[in-house]
């Protein structure tokens, strides 16, 4: 099975294979360091946006990654060449990173706002909405607090501790790191789809047959209705999913628009 593997494919199997083994059993440190972290966290770096690629939360986090490398990566390394397939991994990865990076952006800033807002004219209405948007990260214990304000609204002690645990929030946000390949495995899934679109795939769950452009379609809608739907509770990078399916469809697109130079 392994003489299948392409170059490129293998090669990308092994750095990040050999990544994860490094960062569980000899230098654990080296994840902190190589994750992306928000662009106003004291530990980003700008290398981060590659190096993110290769870090991966769990075993089963890096199976599912390389599983789906493995999968598509040979075929299309067999048609779009090695070079071709390695700036698709690499622009869909780093690409997802940025654009994720982006969006995080607007979500801190959100943040911002509400706790500027709430600086500006404590109110326990406001604190209390907080609370409610944000209820994922803090402890049950958060409700005490939220129950004595809204009986003392005047407090002093009460608004300063209100303050803080929005900041601890918001500074908790920031320094939440991204890691995996799934941006990049997102642009193989969809130049697989592009390109070979009535492939019939069979799945093992459900263990039923299905062409490529379906099994893209599903996991765009998929992904695309997590974004919207924004579970408190999910901590999976949806958008960073979206951004690596947009980016490599506009590089398959990018490709095809010069057949001579695309085959």
């Amino acid at each position: 099975m392994f003489r299948a593997l392409t170059p490129t494919v293998k090669n990308l199997l092994l750095i990040t294979i050999g990544m994860h083994i490094i960062t569980v059993f000899f230098m654990p440190q080296l994840k902190a360091w190589f994750a992306l972290y928000h662009i106003e966290s004291r530990f980003f770096l700008p290398f981060q946006f590659v190096t993110y690629m290769f870090m991966h939360a769990d075993f089963w986090h890096l199976f599912s990654n390389m599983f789906g490398l493995f999968i598509f990566g040979p075929l299309l390394e067999q048609f779009l060449g090695p070079k071709k397939i390695i700036i698709l991994w690499m622009v869909c990865g780093v690409g997802s990173g940025i654009l994720y990076s982006g969006y995080n952006v607007y979500k801190i800033n959100r943040l911002n706002s509400q706790i500027e807002a709430f600086t500006e004219n404590p109110d326990p209405e406001v604190f209390n909405r907080f609370v409610t948007s944000n209820r994922h990260l803090f402890n049950a214990s958060i409700y005490d607090l939220v129950d004595a304000y809204s009986r003392n609204p005047d407090n002093p002690e009460l608004i300063d501790r209100a303050t803080r645990n929005m900041l601890g929030i918001r500074d908790r946000q920031v320094n939440i790191p991204m890691v995996g390949a799934s941006g990049a495995l997102f642009g193989v899934l969809i130049a697989f789809g592009m390109l070979f679109p009535n492939t019939q795939l069979f799945l093992l769950f459900p263990p039923i047959p299905i062409k490529a452009k379906y099994l893209v379609l599903f996991y765009g809608l998929y992904t695309v209705y997590h974004i919207f739907a924004s579970n408190p509770a999910d901590n999976v990078a949806h958008f960073a999913h979206l951004s690596g399916l947009v980016i490599g469809a506009f590089l398959v697109t990018y490709w095809k628009r010069d057949r001579r130079n695309f085959y």
